[in-house]
């Protein structure tokens, strides 16, 4: 081992070996390229972003049935540029029709895993057949090129096929999460205006039936735009059926006549992804076809490092950006998907070790939410995976904690965790654990390719070593083309404070060596003894203290300090932690400046995608309005978290 080696031993968690490194697609291409770093590429592709996305096209393999003239175009002002102009591009065709023909005809595609024990799959000439047959029927049920088609659907083989087949003949999608309540599904179906919505008869959450009919029919008692329902019978119960309405999957026109991929335009939307804001109605994010697809493409190929050969598996929802990345990103690149319906502990305390045996599992997207419930469940420490390379996480910040246990109990020190973080806005990721680099724990190594991220402080300069805000000074295919019918809201929430500078709401910090770390939302940043703290890192103080299972830590406002920090704590034994001693114990492990009050409850509120509801935290204890909770989990909530009396 040389020196250097030795050296990012010492510095780093995890620290690829050759075989890694050589594997890398973007080491390869960096290679064919002439650049010997990620930040010089990086640099290169911000100042040349024509010669970089054209490369990335080509060596990506990223098909455009008409050729583009020109790669950004950005004479509508830098917050609305036009990619790849004057291309055609369909995403069926880069997903299924494509890879119908030639060596990927008869490989899997998508696998199911029920939590029920249920296990389907579709192969890519299988996956073809499907989506263009629904295409041709959702014709005939009257969808149109440009109209909405709302998917209230679980994680099922059909929500690909419906997917790629509402984008074939050039509709736009509107995926939604399967727990949403009436209201909430109502929102979406009205602000997008949907014709159709493509739902189940019901899904399963810890084996018990969840009635997704029911739920679609009050909340389309306030939805006259929208005419068709297909129903997929996917758990088996009777449902009320409209007559001239509603009509099931399985009883579409086997045969129907054929209809041809839309010749959509690069820039034409694809999908509308809504998401949750802290007032008002929801933001839905406008994402198209070249964009959303080569952003996908680039993120798994480039960051994940996906090959053909990889079973990518993730347990995820398609009202998360992560669903709708999954059916692109792996997709394109011949790989296959494995969608999971459920959680990661039913029915048994490892099953999300269980699905990636059983599938042959290479890469495994996982949230810290759920490696914190599979470690308290002992799950996972004895399985051996010969086929899992690396693990993906995305979605919150980590606690060092449950990071060390996944990467030395679970993966045995030598899969690395890919720290992805972004967001539904940008189509992906900003920051990156690169597997081919050396990562500290919990963290990233650098910004995705093409990306320009910066921390900036308070007055707009770049920092390092400092907590500052997360922004992006360029422009790179998947940031959204903005709100759906909403362009004044858009500008308002991502390009007002600086000039020409998008910024993310992520608190974020990079240091001279180029770690970066998030830490929480910017409008979750806490201020105490005259320092911005984002909550991850008072939560990670927290979380060293063995009791504590989960925490969310807040700011609310003090007389005397302006500021003071109130933690909320899930204890794994109530019964047995004296208070008083979690106290002090919070006070030692977090320092007297930065140390909470800390109140014990029953669950953390939690979207249904795991991440903690800290917002809706803080507005409930301070007895102010909530806001926009549609995105709430059912089974975490709100009302867990008491109210501050004054006392």
């Amino acid at each position: 081992m040389t020196k250097s080696q030795q050296d990012d031993t010492a510095r780093y968690a995890w620290v690829p070996n050759q075989s890694v490194v050589e594997r890398s697609r973007l080491l390869a291409a960096m290679g064919r390229w002439g650049h010997e770093s990620v930040e010089e590429l990086n640099r290169s592709a911000v100042a040349d972003p024509e010669r970089f996305w054209r490369a990335v096209v080509d060596d990506l393999e990223i098909t455009f049935d008409a050729p583009f003239e020109k790669v950004r175009d950005e004479s509508d002002g830098k917050p609305f540029p036009r990619w790849f102009t004057g291309g055609h591009l369909n995403i069926a065709n880069l997903c299924a029709h494509r890879h119908a023909v030639g060596q990927l005809v008869d490989k899997t595609a998508v696998v199911y895993e029920g939590d029920n024990g249920q296990r389907r799959t579709l192969t890519y000439a299988e996956l073809d057949r499907e989506v263009r047959r629904f295409a041709a029927n959702l014709t005939q049920l009257g969808v149109t090129r440009g109209d909405r088609v709302v998917l209230f659907i679980p994680a099922v083989p059909e929500a690909v096929v419906a997917f790629l087949a509402i984008a074939m003949i050039g509709a736009i999608s509107v995926p939604t999460f399967t727990g949403y309540a009436p209201d909430a599904l109502a929102t979406r179906l009205q602000d997008s205006e949907a014709v159709m919505l493509i739902t189940a008869d019901g899904t399963t959450r810890r084996g018990k039936h969840v009635p997704m009919k029911d739920t679609a029919d009050q909340a389309l008692e306030s939805a006259p735009s929208v005419r068709t329902v297909v129903v997929l019978r996917h758990i088996g119960t009777d449902v009320a059926m409209a007559a001239g309405r509603d009509v099931y999957f399985d009883d579409l026109d086997p045969d129907p006549a054929p209809v041809e991929t839309a010749a959509t335009e690069a820039n034409d939307p694809l999908t509308i992804v809504y998401t949750s804001g802290t007032t008002g109605r929801p933001k839905g994010i406008v994402h198209s076809h070249a964009g959303f697809g080569v952003k996908a493409a680039v993120d798994f190929a480039y960051g994940f490092d996906v090959h053909a050969d990889d079973v990518v598996s993730w347990i995820t929802d398609l009202g998360w950006l992560v669903g709708p990345l999954l059916m692109t990103g792996p997709l394109q690149l011949g790989a296959t998907i494995v969608m999971i319906e459920g959680l990661p502990t039913y029915p048994t305390a490892d099953r999300m070790w269980e699905i990636v045996e059983r599938n042959g599992v290479t890469v495994q997207g996982i949230a810290p939410t759920a490696a914190r419930a599979l470690m308290a469940g002992g799950g996972g420490a004895v399985r051996e995976m010969p086929t899992l390379r690396s693990f993906v996480s995305t979605g919150e910040a980590w606690d060092e904690p449950t990071w060390w246990w996944l990467f030395q109990q679970v993966g045995r020190s030598r899969r690395p965790i890919i720290n992805y973080s972004g967001g539904t806005e940008v189509g992906g990721g900003i920051v990156i654990g690169y597997p081919f680099l050396p990562t500290a724990a919990a963290a990233f190594n650098g910004a995705l390719p093409g990306v320009d991220a910066v921390v900036l402080g308070e007055d707009g300069a770049p920092i390092v070593g400092e907590v500052g805000e997360l922004a992006v000074r360029n422009t790179f295919p998947g940031m959204t083309h903005g709100f759906w019918q909403d362009r004044d809201r858009y500008l308002e929430t991502y390009w007002k404070r600086w000039d020409e500078v998008w910024v993310h709401g992520d608190l974020a910090s990079v240091d001279a060596a180029g770690v970066w770390r998030i830490h929480g939302r910017s409008d979750d940043t806490i201020k105490l003894s005259g320092r911005r703290v984002g909550p991850a890192e008072i939560e990670a103080a927290l979380l060293r203290d063995p009791r504590i299972g989960e925490v969310a830590v807040i700011g609310v406002p003090d007389e005397l300090r302006g500021q003071r920090a109130v933690a909320f704590a899930v204890v794994r034994d109530n019964d047995g932690v004296d208070p008083d001693d979690l106290q002090a114990t919070a006070l030692r492990n977090a320092g007297k400046s930065f140390a909470p009050t800390v109140h014990t409850v029953a669950t953390l509120p939690k979207t249904k995608n795991g991440k903690i509801m800290r917002r809706a935290i803080r507005s409930r204890f301070l007895g102010e309005p909530v806001g926009d909770t549609s995105s709430l989990d059912p089974a975490t909530p709100l009302e867990d978290i008491p109210v501050f009396t004054g006392s």
